[in-house]
């Protein structure tokens, strides 16, 4: 039905650059934001820690965005992988595929109900694996979303 590239990956997912860009924006302008408040009107010290470290967090969780955000989703015959060989799912491990309006998944993507447990792990902005459940979206593109979800809804239905 559909055929592979000469890799053998049928699908790709990757951020849509204008979510990407906002998004890294929204989280660097809180972070900056955040510091910058702190700085020019410091409140209690407790306050003043913690809102320090909630802003150097938020400008460090912007730069794991956009660094997560370069790299691509890759469906093959045997597996769910990012473009750093890191595999988020094996096709065999797959019991179904959720998509729906009301189901627990992030934007513009999907979510995978697994076999068995597997190890947490998150590249914010495209996907996070958490026990038996495993969400692709966040900053994607829809499109492709929808395709690879339908295609991997076929190849564990065979």
């Amino acid at each position: 039905m559909f055929q592979a590239d000469k890799d053998g990956v049928y699908a790709v997912v990757q951020a849509s650059p204008p979510r990407r860009i906002f998004a890294y924006g929204v989280q660097f302008g809180l972070g900056a934001l955040v510091i910058y408040t702190t700085l020019v009107q410091p409140p209690a010290v407790h306050w003043m820690i913690f809102m320090l470290v909630f802003g150097v967090l938020m400008l460090w969780q912007a730069e794991r965005l956009r660094r997560a955000t370069h790299l691509m989703i890759e469906l093959t015959d045997t597996e769910l992988r990012d473009s750093a060989g890191t595999v988020l799912a094996r096709i065999d491990e797959i019991r179904s595929v959720e998509r729906g309006v009301f189901a627990f998944k992030p934007s513009n993507g999907f979510t995978l109900v697994l076999n068995n447990k597997k190890p947490r792990a998150w590249l914010p902005g495209l996907w996070w694996r958490l026990g038996r459940r495993v969400g692709v979206g966040g900053v994607t593109n829809a499109g492709q979303s929808k395709f690879m979800a339908e295609r991997i809804s076929m190849m564990i239905k065979d």
